[in-house]
């Protein structure tokens, strides 16, 4: 959920909005009914937020499968995370070299991904906001208590910008010496993916896999119905269904920009900033969902079309062929729009 949030802590875009019909009981083991099923729950920690799996299958090995989960995931922190300080995206950051640097498979498979989003949505999905979003006092360094001068916003949106940071052949590069690169926008899809690879890795092909909203489904529940996910109401003073979906075989993901914010001077400001602007965005889109088969692409574009807006986002999704779902805030109440795409999921 930011433009970007931490793995550590969620203080940024709040990936909002998912909740699995499947997770209301919080039971280890549930009855497979007359199908010879089981469905089993773990959860656990991870990226300052939590995580939640369901398996369905015969005789699954659980805390197994949840080592092993465990274990991916402590990696992911370990290559991704901008509070670990000897991590290695900390060590890229930390450093003033402009030399390549060998970096790790994961790590250039969400570097790769992000550069590839940002380059496809024109800039709106900048994994090098970092300066921006905490001028803006949505990062971990302060909340300032003016809107920041025009001189200091021109310097720090010069300290941005994909086109400063090069991806080839394995090897990471800056152009500037302190480039600021955080993936938050898309590592906890990446963790969606890498988590459900590993479950898919073991044999079991009917699952749900759920971190910190973001998910990615396949299969059937024991019951042989298909997941159901809900779509929140992107209200900030409840929780509640705004939307059912089925999602089938697909990731899910939702940014919002209603739960995150701070005023000054009578005026609204978000922690979604705009890459081009260097400003928090200013329009009536409130909530984005995507579904596509990869949680990490599915979390970078909801970000990304938060950024463009109500209009900008719906004609950049058909010209995609994505299927996303926005809803805008209007004078009236809320209003939705779908792809064609996108039709197909609902219930």
């Amino acid at each position: 959920m930011q433009y970007s949030f931490n793995l550590k802590k969620s203080r940024q875009t709040i990936k909002l909005a998912l909740i699995a019909a499947t997770l209301v009981i919080l039971a280890g083991c549930f009855p497979s009914n007359d199908l010879g099923r089981e469905e089993y729950l773990l959860q656990g920690r991870t990226m300052g937020t939590t995580y939640n799996i369901k398996v369905v299958g015969e005789n699954i090995d659980t805390e197994k499968l949840q080592q092993g989960i465990d274990a991916k995931l402590v990696k992911l922190n370990q290559e991704m995370s901008t509070y670990i300080k000897d991590s290695e995206l900390s060590i890229f950051n930390q450093s003033t070299s402009l030399e390549p640097v060998k970096v790790s498979e994961g790590l250039g498979r969400v570097i790769n991904e992000a550069i590839r989003l940002g380059e496809l949505s024109e800039g709106a999905l900048d994994v090098t906001v970092g300066p921006l979003v905490n001028l803006w006092g949505f990062g971990p360094e302060y909340r300032p208590e003016t809107v920041p001068s025009k001189e200091l916003l021109a310097a720090t949106k010069s300290r941005i910008g994909l086109d400063k940071l090069t991806f080839e052949h394995g090897m990471l590069s800056k152009n500037i010496p302190d480039l600021y690169v955080d993936l938050s926008t898309i590592a906890k899809g990446y963790g969606v993916d890498l988590v459900a690879e590993f479950v898919e890795a073991n044999g079991i092909n009917n699952y749900l896999v759920e971190i910190g909203g973001e998910m990615r489904i396949k299969g059937f529940k024991h019951t042989g119905e298909l997941w159901h996910v809900a779509i929140e109401k992107p209200v900030n003073n409840e929780r509640s269904v705004h939307q059912i979906i089925i999602p089938k075989d697909n990731a899910v993901a939702t940014s919002g920009d209603y739960r995150i914010y701070f005023e000054a001077d009578g005026q609204r400001f978000s922690h979604i900033i705009d890459p081009n602007t260097g400003k928090p965005i200013n329009h009536k889109l409130v909530s984005v969902t995507v579904i596509h088969p990869s949680s990490m692409t599915a979390d970078g574009l909801s970000t990304a079309m938060m950024v463009m807006g109500e209009d900008k986002a719906i004609a950049f999704a058909e010209a995609h062929d994505l299927a996303v779902y926005i809803i805008a805030k209007t004078e009236h109440g809320f209003v939705e729009q779908s792809t064609v795409k996108f039709m197909q999921y609902l219930k």
